[in-house]
């Protein structure tokens, strides 16, 4: 569990620090957000090893409804990664679809996996996700972009669903069919 928590810590330390301390992040320019990369690398890392080789403390039970639940959230997620990038129709109707999209994949997989460290690490970035919405919101204005086009949302469908067929693939690689509710 140590070293799951330290790549949160690590992850949430990293992207906060722009807003935390907006001055000393900008005054590193490139190199600031190189570290930030660096530092995002080495804490997806410690997460997965740290997830993986936690021991399983169940804290509580899942229902099979969960599980396709979770796969249709995780549509939505992954679609709401995309929406910012490919200026569909939400570009100027959701202020944070990239950090809204993480929220969403954090609360689809707190439904489906009931363990401490599930808890922990999707927690702890759903709760991540919030806070940096929320100092974001705070600290500027949000200057709508222009209008998307339906051409953006229907580019970031067929990533939607390359990626997810992608995500499902390396689940079911790694030992956990998504498609299927553990008993």
């Amino acid at each position: 569990m140590t070293v799951l928590l330290l790549g949160l810590v690590l992850w949430v330390g990293s992207h906060l620090f722009k807003r935390l301390a907006p001055k000393a992040r900008a005054s590193m320019g490139k190199r600031g957000k190189s570290m930030v990369a660096g530092l995002s690398i080495m804490a997806v890392v410690l997460m997965v090893l740290g997830f993986r080789s936690a021991d399983v403390v169940q804290l509580y039970h899942t229902a099979g409804w969960a599980v396709p639940l979770n796969n249709t959230l995780m549509l939505v997620a992954i679609f709401l990664l995309g929406a910012g990038s490919t200026k569909g129709l939400l570009v100027d109707r959701l202020r944070h679809p990239m950090l809204t999209g993480v929220l969403v994949w954090a609360v689809a997989h707190l439904l489906v996996n009931g363990d401490l460290a599930s808890a922990v690490l999707f927690g702890g970035l759903g709760l991540w996700a919030l806070t940096e919405m929320l100092l974001i919101s705070r600290a500027e204005p949000w200057k709508r972009p222009a209008p998307g086009s339906i051409k953006g949302d229907a580019r970031n469908l067929v990533a939607t669903a390359l990626i997810y067929a992608l995500i499902a693939g390396i689940h079911i690689w790694l030992g956990h069919n998504p498609f299927v509710a553990v008993a």
